[in-house]
């Protein structure tokens, strides 16, 4: 567990550095929170730091209040989770110098519990009718198997993915660009405020702090660290979803596809993913089945029976043998079903009997109904 002294430096150093900065970390593993956060009081820049760069972080560095910044997340029910506390997703330590210097959550449920069995679902903002409708059933599903539902809490196909785990009572977190106390986007304010009561709510920026364009693709980072696989449902070549795709894929982590038309300029990045190294998937036992234990297996997948199916091997060729018109006698279908001319016989009354021949003297045909039950 993180002392006191350090948890108050790590939280003040959310509001000095941007999430995912690397010369921060290699700060912070050398000189731990405490003697970072002190190094700002001095002119001299510690290694990797640029005097230009340096001045930057020393005035945002001026008249923080930390303490302040706790009591604002404690008083929304949350906290400020660091790297040594139990609570630590550890997953989020494969991102190396870029991990989080520690993130505010909001909500009661425990952040490493919940992410130990998740699944990203990401896609367009400006999604399609079945873009939202894929993203609402895929999160439905997975919350109704138990699974929890990451997201980022923007308008599309997070907020749907979202929306479909809080249907069901289920578990989802939303990942946000900012502090945790700002509904943003302001369209999804409901939906986000729903997050924080049912689900929990995660970001590495504190209270009050806002979102840059630059924040949205570094927070994919860690959507992409947390969960043990990423489903895409609609993007376009150019998208911040493939951007935590491609993120999952460089940890290691499953991706996943959902498929679109192919005439859909909303699928293109999506099927660019699945020609690569993306997996296809098309609903929610699809997903468990890749990212699940051993055992989670989705159910096969077959056409529907028809009674030619229940014949067995042998009665098969015999019905084969018949032509479509037109009638053999026995040593013909023996001969074109490869079997002894008795056993033939068996299998042609068999057949007879289960109302796909009829027989006409000595021969033998397809009955009248028998397109129905042979499919051809």
């Amino acid at each position: 567990m993180t002392g006191r002294e350090e948890r108050v430096a790590r939280a003040a150093l959310t509001r000095i550095g941007e999430p995912g900065d690397e010369t921060m970390n290699r700060w912070l593993d050398r000189y731990g929170a405490v003697g970072t956060l002190k190094a700002f009081g001095s002119d001299s820049p510690l290694p990797g730091a640029s005097r230009t760069r340096w001045a930057g972080l020393r005035q945002r560095a001026r008249g923080l209040d930390p303490e302040a910044d706790l009591a604002a997340i404690g008083a929304l029910g949350g906290r400020f989770v660091c790297p040594d506390d139990t609570e630590w997703p550890s997953q989020l330590d494969d991102l190396g110098d870029g991990r989080p210097v520690g993130l505010w959550v909001r909500g009661r449920a425990s952040l490493r519990m919940w992410a130990l069995r998740s699944v990203a679902v990401v896609g367009s903002r400006a999604c399609t009718d079945y873009g939202a409708h894929m993203a609402a059933t895929l999160g439905s599903s997975l919350a109704s198997r138990g699974w929890t539902v990451v997201s980022g809490a923007a308008y599309g196909v997070d907020g749907a993915a979202h929306s479909g785990a809080l249907a069901v009572g289920g578990a989802t977190v939303a990942v946000l660009a900012c502090g945790v106390d700002v509904a943003y986007p302001p369209g999804n304010g409901e939906l986000i405020r729903r997050i924080g009561e049912q689900g929990l709510l995660v970001a590495e920026l504190p209270p009050g702090d806002h979102p840059t364009r630059s924040r949205f693709v570094l927070r994919n980072r860690v959507i992409a660290a947390l969960t043990r696989g990423t489903v895409v449902v609609e993007a376009e070549l150019r998208s911040g979803s493939l951007v935590t795709a491609r993120r999952a894929l460089g940890l290691g982590r499953l991706t996943m596809g959902v498929p679109g038309p192919v005439t859909s300029g909303l699928s293109a990045g999506v099927h660019q993913l699945l020609r690569g190294e993306g997996i296809v998937v098309t609903d929610a036992a699809e997903i468990v089945e890749l990212v699940g234990a051993i055992g989670e297996l989705a159910p096969e997948r077959r056409g529907p029976m028809v009674p030619r199916d229940l014949l067995s091997p042998e009665a098969a060729r015999v019905l084969e043998a018949l032509p479509a018109r037109g009638a053999l006698g026995i040593e013909a279908v023996a001969r074109a079903a490869a079997l002894a001319e008795d056993r033939a016989l068996v299998r042609l009354q068999e057949l007879r009997s289960l109302g796909f021949l009829e027989r006409i003297g000595d021969h033998w045909q397809l009955a009248r109904s028998a397109n129905q039950h042979t499919n051809r």
